[in-house]
């Protein structure tokens, strides 16, 4: 299994194989998402105090802030060879 990470700014990265969406904060729907997973303690802010430009959803249902647009968090995932790291399956001891 390899995990796929995109870095999505101030030394943050991200796993894209948990992604679900990518999507802009700017639409009443986004924001009620934001807040319910603020409430659920599902927010992980990585703006590091910017304002908030991306509105990543995990498959695990945490939501994730990026200062980084959809596009620039698209286009370094489909550009730049995401950093790929093998991970082996755990093999039983007898």
């Amino acid at each position: 299994m390899s995990i796929e990470l995109v870095h999505v700014g101030f030394n943050n990265v991200i796993v894209m194989n948990n992604v679900i969406a990518i999507a802009s904060p700017n639409s009443a729907p986004t924001k009620r998402t934001v807040q319910e997973s603020k409430s659920k303690g599902l927010l992980i802010d990585l703006t590091n105090g910017r304002r908030t430009k991306a509105v990543i959803i995990n498959d695990s249902g945490h939501v994730i802030l990026s200062a980084l647009t959809p596009e620039t968090i698209v286009s370094r995932y489909r550009q730049l060879e995401p950093k790929t790291l093998q991970i082996e399956e755990p093999q039983l001891i007898d």
